[in-house]
This record gives structure tokens, sequence and C-alpha cells, in this order.
């Protein structure tokens, strides 16, 4: 059976998708640890603290243990089985609500930055209508390092990178790369596309510039054979209460 078969599609608890992540390499997706906030429009992209709390715990008991995405490419021997967690885009709410269960758990996540956006506010979203959120600044950044966690690059200032020409992609790439590494003097490895937006010549683009890896948004589970620079995720979120997810769930909790 593949790691991939009947997955459902976000993840708020364990049980439903414990048969794939012990088949592959799960990665998981956050972008806000926080309730959604009024008059935001992406709601799904918020995740309670308390419910990002109940899942790191539940990993844990499963013996499930994060680590950076270096592992992934060179993986070593460790107890327990790998779970990565990943967090686009770098809002403040990230250190101030979910740093401390990362360190409570002991957990790793790498936050993918908008490096030209660091210190400032989610202009990509304001362009499409959204509310202002601030982004963590540099001084956060190199706290949320010092506590043990892991950053790589989101672009310069997260457009969809299909949408440019393939000079202005190479610069939102490789020029986050640099202005991240020169912020905060450690090699950055490893990229997430922005929107999920890519293409091959996107993926070249990014393999050119020197990343490890590559995250998109397609679901799933990596396998022995998929793309180092077309890593698929699991995107985390409150339980969605259609149907067709509650029987998932259930499906899960009774090894249906």
């Amino acid at each position: 059976m593949s790691a991939n078969q009947e997955l459902p599609p976000y993840y708020s608890e364990l049980a439903p998708f414990r048969s794939g992540f012990s088949q592959g390499t799960p990665i998981l997706t956050y972008h806000h640890i926080a309730a959604p906030v009024r008059g935001a429009r992406l709601k799904g992209l918020y995740l309670g603290p308390r419910l990002f709390d109940r899942q790191l715990r539940e990993l844990g008991e499963a013996s499930f243990c994060t680590g950076r995405l270096e592992d992934l490419v060179s993986p070593h021997e460790a107890p327990g089985e790998r779970c990565f967690l990943t967090i686009d885009d770098g809002f403040e709410d990230v250190f101030t609500h979910g740093l401390p269960i990362l360190t409570k758990h002991r957990s790793v996540a790498t936050l993918f930055l908008v490096s030209d956006l660091i210190g400032k506010t989610n202009l990509w979203q304001q362009q499409q209508g959204d509310i202002v959120e601030k982004l963590m600044d540099q001084a956060q950044v190199k706290a949320w390092l010092q506590a043990g966690q892991a950053i790589g690059a989101h672009t310069r200032t997260h457009p969809r990178l299909t949408h440019l020409s393939l000079a202005e992609a190479r610069e939102e790439i490789s020029g986050s790369k640099k202005s991240l590494e020169d912020a905060f003097g450690q090699p950055i490895q490893h990229f997430c596309y922005p929107y999920g937006d890519w293409n091959q010549a996107v993926r070249d683009l990014v393999a050119e510039a020197g990343y490890q890896t590559a995250c998109t948004t397609i679901t799933g589970i990596n396998e022995s054979g998929t793309d180092r620079f077309a890593l698929k995720r699991v995107t985390a979120r409150y339980p969605s209460r259609n149907l067709k997810a509650v029987w998932a769930r259930l499906k899960g909790r009774c090894g249906c």
C-alpha cells in the first residue's frame, strides 16, 4: 500500500494518518499559531496554540521525532519515526505562541521566511484584500534560531514565481538565500515555493541556487523516489466539520 492512498486533505490529529506516516516521510505545514483573526480572509491558515500543543504531544507519544530537513536528505539513525514540521511566511504569532510550545515538546520546525519583509507585514496578502498582520523581525528570528529552531527561504517578496521572467524568478530565489545568509550567518539550504506555484524551470532555478530541498503544497507523504525539490506536505489545521472529514477521522480511530 502506498503511503499516499486515502489520505485526508488536512491534518488535525494523528489517527487517520498513522499508517501513511509509517510508510514514508511526512512534512506538516503551518502558517499561523493563533486563533483566526477577525477579518482574515483565509481562516484555514490559523491553528490555535492548544491544538498545536496537542498535535506535538500526540506525535511525541507515538514516538515520532521531529528534525531538520537536512535529515531528510542525509538521514541518520534516530529513535522512532520522523515527522518534519514547516511553518510558512514567518508571522509574529508563530514566535509568540508557537516557539514556547515547540520548546516544551523539544520539537524542531523550519520557518520559511520572506526575506525582504522581515520586520514588516504581509504585503502579498494585503494586495489581495487581506488584513494587515505583523511578521517576525530580525531579533525574533535570531531568538528563534538560538532556541534551536531552523529557517529556510520563501523568496524575497512572496510572488507567484511562474508569473515572473526567469531572471526575476532567479533573483527572488537566490536573492532570498543570500539575504538570509548575510543576516543570520548560517547556510540557507531549504526553500518553499510561495502559493505552491512552481514548474520545471522554477524547480531548476532552486537547484541552481544551491538549495538542498524545496517544499510544495502538493498533499502527500514523501517516499523514496520523491524529488527533493518537489517535497509533498500535509497542511495542519483545525478539524473540518464536513461529513467526509468526520468519517475519515472515525475510520482512523477505529482502524477501519
